[in-house]
């Protein structure tokens, strides 16, 4: 993770001297660290611009990259031979076929402090012809450059090469379509909202744009609304799924910025972890398609208490049939609303509005299936293989009754606990609320944002009613709450049918009995994104002491 440092209670992992090559010594000032095929340089007694727990974050983005360059190469490869056959019917087959050669990528990573991921990237990924690994900072450049060298990788030109400019200045360089790139790498300390914009310009058409923010200070809570809106053109919301919000807001801001331009994403993995979000999508160009940017945009009012959430779509898309021709065209306007009156329907408390959002879908489930398939082929290649098969498992995680594997396409998951809380009764169990779903007809999968998670189809007053039906069982103490409390608007209504909590078949979902780390515990008290490394271009003040 660019210029980002390690806490002091999880310090990298040291290899002594002893165990690397008798050839090399390391340099007096300077510890060695290793991760997977990669070793770098750090500073003996400086934390700065790298952070261990973000092995994960580097596992994850080789496996993405690799997976889509390989996915890359087939499709072309299939293109090649449809066109080779087309050529010999014409030529009564006398054309020479030489063969097909996979095509490698270029990959630009914008912010790449030591040069650790980059050199990754490098080794780890064989359909790569080379990688721009970049930093304003001097220090950085030096310990990239460095680096480099230790891994054998200056001695083959072109592998890594090695950028010291402003990250957008180096972006906007390669936004002409000869020049552009095939994956585009954002990795900051922060937000990555100041580069979104050179960056959607400058990977090529159908290329992988990967972006971290570390913001969720800003992102996923009600603190800061207009530093959310200054760098997302949007405001967040105070809710168990505030990190999906998180997600979807990163997602609108990124198709925004790419609409303005003709082209249009594609999510094919997006992830909230620990601290940050990590973001994979393709970047494509078609005026057509920017069209339902609109569609796929909207606001959301958050009830205060309960948490009930009302979409509202900033467009809709209506279908037209050509009655001569039978084309399907469709024509895109405004959307009715507001979805909602003033106070939540459920609790009658007060709306809060959160948004614009990315609506659809934020995994492609085809994608996260190959990227399953290429770690089960490469465990021992990863040193977090274990927590990436659990995170990625959810992500594709198998329903029956959803008929797709995936998790869930609908916004935004709820935790029984949350729900119990607000009826002030005892909880009933992950299984027993799934069974209950099940039993209604009602879709379910897993969120992989939130341990103890559920994603259904159900709406938000289907799920009080199957509340109300355990009150109903459980009876709550009415005496404890207060007469103004909202929970005795919800414990008022009557339940519009009876919930059967009796055990599904398929509760729990077959996924689930599967062993995986998919939420890892803190691997240390006080873990996080660290301080900021110091950049190294501040000139010093003309009245400072020498």
């Amino acid at each position: 993770m660019a210029a980002t440092s390690a806490s002091n209670n999880a310090p990298p992992e040291t290899v002594a001297p002893e165990d690397v090559a008798s050839e090399f010594v390391v340099p007096e000032g300077f510890r060695l660290h290793t991760e997977n095929t990669a070793k770098i340089l750090l500073p003996a007694e400086v934390d700065a611009f790298l952070n261990p727990v973000q092995e994960f974050n580097r596992d994850l983005s080789v496996a993405a990259i690799r997976t889509f360059s390989e996915e890359l190469a087939r499709e072309k490869e299939a293109r090649f031979w449809a066109a080779q056959e087309r050529k010999k019917t014409k030529k009564a087959k006398r054309a020479k076929v030489e063969g097909f050669h996979p095509p490698k990528i270029v990959i630009l990573e914008a912010l790449s402090a030591t040069g650790l991921r980059s050199i990754r990237y490098a080794q780890e990924i064989p359909l790569v012809n080379h990688v721009i690994a970049n930093d304003l900072s001097e220090h950085a450049v030096e310990a990239m450059k460095r680096n480099i060298e230790l891994n054998g990788l200056g001695q083959k030109p072109g592998e890594v090469c090695v950028a010291g400019e402003a990250s957008a200045a180096l972006m906007y360089a390669h936004a002409t379509e000869k020049s552009r790139v095939d994956v585009v790498d954002l990795d900051p300390y922060g937000s990555a909202a100041p580069f979104i914009d050179a960056a959607v310009q400058s990977v090529t058409d159908g290329g992988l744009l990967c972006v971290t923010c570390t913001d969720l200070s800003v992102l996923a809570t009600n603190n800061y609304p207009e530093k959310c809106y200054a760098n997302y053109g949007g405001v967040p919301a105070k809710a168990e799924y505030c990190h999906e919000i998180a997600l979807r807001l990163v997602l609108h801001t990124i198709s925004q910025a790419a609409s303005r331009y003709g082209r249009y994403i594609e999510p094919v993995l997006s992830l909230s972890i620990d601290f940050y979000i990590r973001l994979f999508v393709t970047v494509k160009t078609a005026p057509i398609h920017v069209k339902r940017a609109v569609v796929n945009t909207s606001t959301v009012y958050v009830c205060s208490f309960c948490q009930a959430h009302y979409d509202q779509p900033l467009g809709k898309a209506v279908e037209k049939k050509n009655d001569r021709t039978g084309q399907v065209t469709h024509l895109f306007k405004t959307q009715s609303g507001p979805p909602v009156a003033d106070k939540c329907p459920e609790c009658h408390s007060t709306l809060h509005v959160a948004g614009p959002i990315w609506n659809a879908r934020i995994h492609n489930p085809k994608f996260v299936d190959k990227m399953l398939k290429h770690l089960e082929a490469n465990e021992g290649k990863y040193g977090t293989a274990a927590r990436m098969k659990g995170m990625l498992t959810v992500a594709q995680e198998v329903s029956q009754f959803c008929c797709c594997a995936k998790e869930l396409d609908t916004q935004f998951y709820f935790t029984p606990p949350t729900i119990a809380s607000h009826f002030h009764s005892v909880c009933p169990s992950l299984a027993e609320m799934a069974s209950a779903l099940l039993n209604a007809d009602h879709k379910i999968s897993r969120s992989h944002a939130c341990a103890g998670s559920l994603k259904t189809t159900a709406s938000r007053r289907e799920i009080h009613d199957i509340f109300r039906s355990w009150v109903k069982q459980n009876p709550v103490k009415t005496e404890k709450i207060p007469e103004a409390s909202p929970t005795r608007v919800l414990l008022a209504k009557e339940a519009t049918c009876e919930a059967d909590f009796a055990k599904h078949p398929n509760s729990p979902l077959p996924g689930w009995k599967v062993k995986l780390v998919r939420y890892q515990p803190n691997p240390a008290p006080n873990w996080g994104p660290g301080t900021k490394a110091p950049s190294g271009t501040k000139r010093k003040r003309e009245n400072e002491d020498e």
